[in-house]
């Protein structure tokens, strides 16, 4: 692998902080409330690796550059930061926006830790330069799928939104569902309104709605018109890509926003040092942790263990993705290559399909896991 010369001073040992670049969606358009939880991660993480000494005694640093959830601005973030010199770029949590900085990062040659984004062509051809800890989409959804059939459910309606992402989950779910009976109904919420959508659902006879678009709106209409039609008193809805893993929608929704279930990637235990993490997250945020903070402090743990045997060289980082053996907050973390997948992947971060509990709303019930 070729790669141009680390930045001037990369490889200084005057004291001076490794510096990681960090894309997080941090205003709107953008899931501002995944960037905080993410951004909490990242930040935790550095706080416990400099008062731990650091990397071979030089402070590590983030860089931080808001992507607002826009493709264009994050791939200009990655130029910009690899002129600065960053040995690395973490973070993002959509993922158009992680693919951009995917493909800008490959041609640059700087590493890139996709913490939170699911898309599985993160990039058009296999790279050596991206890696991720999320689960790929196909890998999460089928095992949503899976949930849904084994709840009874095969007449599934999705009201979706336009974008690779929403086209991407869209058909795994039929590709998985078709052979085992399940049938999916596409509505195009750019041409109905809210109650249009509950029309449908009525009149295609449909016992689940997935939410395949964006947060708050309209996922919050949507939910709020079902809820209020009584000919869908029966249907279950859901949000596979955890619109409801956030405190803002069940401050929005109150108890509409309950039995909702959504993908979660948290194991059913946290261990030692999860609950560690877990603590520190909860004063940090003043609310529980999504699992977006876990991927963010693990995507730094990452980096660290690498910076600390390869020192700020972006080649030597890249290329030792198949050489990580880390243990994170969520498990062992090691990358391979997953048929499928174009980027170095952690197969797999677990998996779980939960919800809010509608007895007790800030409470997440786990109803299947894979």
């Amino acid at each position: 692998m070729t790669a141009p010369p680390s930045a001037p001073g990369a490889e200084r040992t005057d004291g001076s902080p490794f510096q990681i670049g960090a894309l997080v969606p941090l205003t709107r358009p953008g899931w501002v409330e995944a960037g905080r939880h993410l951004l909490a991660g990242l930040q935790l993480a550095v706080r416990d690796v400099n008062d731990a000494g650091g990397i071979a005694g030089r402070p590590l640093e983030l860089v931080v550059r808001d992507t607002a959830a826009d493709p264009q601005r994050a791939a200009a973030a990655v130029d910009e930061l690899a002129r600065l010199g960053v040995a690395a770029l973490v973070g993002e949590y959509h993922s158009v926006v992680a693919r951009a900085a995917a493909a800008r990062a490959d041609a640059l040659g700087v590493p890139f830790l996709c913490s939170s984004a699911v898309l599985d062509a993160l990039t058009e051809q296999p790279t050596e330069w991206v890696a991720r800890l999320a689960p790929a989409q196909s890998h999460g959804w089928q095992i949503y799928a899976d949930f849904l059939l084994s709840a009874g459910h095969t007449r599934i309606a999705v009201a979706a939104d336009a974008s690779v992402y929403w086209a991407s989950g869209t058909r795994i779910l039929r590709d998985h569902l078709a052979p085992r009976g399940g049938a999916v109904i596409e509505l195009d919420t750019r041409a109905l309104a809210p109650t249009a959508v509950c029309d449908e659902l009525a009149g295609n006879r449909a016992t689940a709605l997935l939410l395949l678009v964006g947060h708050p709106e309209p996922a919050v209409s949507i939910v709020r018109s079902v809820r209020r039609d009584q000919r869908l008193a029966e249907i279950m809805i859901g949000a596979p890509a955890g619109q409801p893993e956030f405190a803002e929608w069940a401050s929005l929704l109150g108890d509409d926003g309950a039995a909702i279930p959504f993908l979660r990637y948290l194991p059913e235990r946290l261990s030692p040092l999860g609950a560690r993490v877990d603590t520190a997250l909860r004063e940090r945020l003043a609310e529980a942790p999504s699992f977006v903070a876990f991927e963010g402090y693990d995507a730094v743990a990452v980096l660290a263990d690498a910076l600390c045997s390869h020192g700020a060289d972006r080649a030597r980082i890249a290329e030792s993705w198949p050489r990580v053996a880390v243990e994170g907050t969520r498990g062992q973390i090691q990358f391979s290559r997953t048929p499928g997948i174009s980027v170095w992947q952690w197969a797999w971060a677990p998996v779980q399909v939960v919800d809010r509990d509608p007895a007790e709303p800030d409470r997440f019930r786990i109803l299947h896991t894979g």
